[in-house]
């Protein structure tokens, strides 16, 4: 009995340290979330990018940011909903580094096809826990002659949308609490559509808000944090896989080129955007130019504005470009090669216009880029390039203009209304078509955020919502 209770003595501070230790862990694995959620980027008919990001809470602190966590992370991925025969990507560090982002590449897809995933995360591997299942659609590829329909959306200012007039806000303030707790009503609107996939065209968040400049890595970084922890954006991202080009204010600031050292500096800019979403490998040193076929009739291009343009402030000519010399003969030497009947240029800004007069970055602009747009053009035509239609960003008002060679582009917006203002028409002497050279088709007719949806089968259809989801404006090709 003695030994007995001698041996009972010795191990109560080994029971007691492994009980404390197993609450430590539990404690340690309940601090742990994904408190923006999961996503899926860049899919091809045999690719995708998977992305999550380990948090502290699932709510903003009183500073406004959504810490990160230290831990692993991998994902479970299926072709069936139950996860029955689910494979699993190897585990991953989730560190400081990398602002707590563990991202990893799916290849062996079959196209068309729709695949659940799930991120599985925790302080260590054999404390892991699963997410919500998220789910992505593989694209069906230059064989496969299946409609797609997709939404292109861009400049979500989070100041404005939150603090309307005091955030510097051009459009009507239509926000209500609900939305402020829950994020952009578009993105609620949008999924009621059933996209294939999502483009945002830059301007996904804003570093020059008036309220908070963001300079250093830490603030910039933070911008993003507030920005996807929005509830309905985590919801739309769960199905809906997409693409991202950069533009000014998530680049550095409003028409911001690569000449100055205000901060945030280029290099900065640059690998904020590449470290922050799915749209290369981790560790891809990939330029973001880059095309996709999406179906047999489909093809479209992203073009990259910020990393390799000239001055601003350079006289116009042959010598000043946007894309740079090298994306400007990508271009040209991809879309000569496509067989797809439709092509669509994703650019971040506008092409055809018209835009303020004052401006000087894009190519719609008198005194920006032009030369290099107009050479564009006109190469298209002399090569008979069969339809090419242009979509942008960055303007925030719709419209649907016809360049005088014949070139259609529409602007897809801002996505909140707070963020929109009214248009500039062709013929305004304060615009960059005071001859009104350019066709208007459409342009919105009172100040309203919302988002383009185009639809590639046989037709082309061409769609303006407001943020709400109203159909505005309906083109087809």
């Amino acid at each position: 009995m003695n030994i007995a209770r001698r041996f009972f003595l010795k191990l109560l501070p080994l029971l007691a340290w492994r009980g404390s230790s197993l609450v430590a862990a539990e404690s340690q694995v309940a601090r742990i979330f994904l408190g923006q959620g999961a996503m899926s980027g860049e899919v091809t008919s045999s690719t995708a990018l998977l992305q999550t990001r380990l948090t502290l809470a699932t709510q903003l602190d009183p500073t406004g940011e959504l810490p990160g966590a230290a831990g692993v992370a991998c994902f479970e991925w299926s072709t069936r909903d139950d996860f029955s025969d689910a494979q699993r990507t190897p585990f991953q560090p989730a560190d400081d580094k990398h602002d707590f982002i563990v991202r990893t590449k799916l290849t062996g897809l079959k196209p068309n096809t729709t695949y659940h995933y799930r991120a599985v995360y925790g302080a260590t591997e054999t404390t892991a826990m699963t997410g919500a299942s998220c789910s992505f659609k593989t694209l069906p590829g230059g064989t496969i002659d299946a409609p797609v329909r997709f939404i292109v959306g861009s400049c979500m200012n989070y100041n404005k949308f939150m603090h309307g007039k005091r955030g510097k806000a051009s459009g009507p303030e239509t926000a209500t609490e609900t939305d402020k707790r829950l994020g952009y009503p578009a993105f609620e609107a949008m999924l009621k559509l059933h996209p294939d996939f999502f483009v945002g065209t830059g301007d996904i968040v804003y570093y020059d808000n008036p309220l908070r400049l963001a300079k250093t890595i830490p603030q910039l970084r933070q911008c993003w944090h507030e920005q996807f922890r929005f509830p309905r954006m985590m919801e739309f991202f769960r199905s809906v896989p997409a693409y991202w080009s950069k533009d000014d204010h998530d680049f550095r600031f409003d028409d911001s080129d690569n000449t100055t050292e205000r901060l945030p500096l280029p290099k900065t800019g640059i690998d904020m955007f590449r470290e922050q979403l799915p749209m290369l490998a981790a560790g891809s040193d990939k330029p973001t130019y880059r095309t996709h076929r999406i179906s047999q009739h489909l093809q479209i291009w992203l073009t990259e504005g910020r990393d390799y343009r000239s001055p601003n402030e350079m006289a116009d000519g042959p010598e000043k470009s946007l894309w740079g010399a090298e994306q400007r003969e990508w271009l040209k030497t991809t879309v000569k090669a496509s067989d797809a009947r439709w092509k669509i240029l994703i650019s971040p800004t506008p092409m055809v216009g018209p835009d303020d007069a004052r401006k000087i970055d894009n190519h719609a602009d008198l005194n920006g880029y032009r030369h290099e747009a107009d050479a564009f053009f006109a190469w298209l035509k002399e090569n008979k390039i069969g339809p090419l239609t242009i979509i942008c960003g960055d303007r925030h008002w719709q419209y649907h203009s016809i360049h005088p060679t014949g070139v259609e582009e529409f602007a897809c917006g801002a996505l909140n209304d707070e963020n929109a203002r009214l248009g500039v028409a062709p013929g305004d002497k304060n615009g960059s078509d005071p001859q009104a050279l350019i066709r208007q088709r459409y342009t919105s007719p009172t100040p309203n955020g919302g988002f383009l949806q185009i639809t590639a089968g046989d037709d082309l259809v061409l769609e303006h919502f407001n943020s709400r989801g109203k159909l505005l404006y309906r083109a087809v090709k």
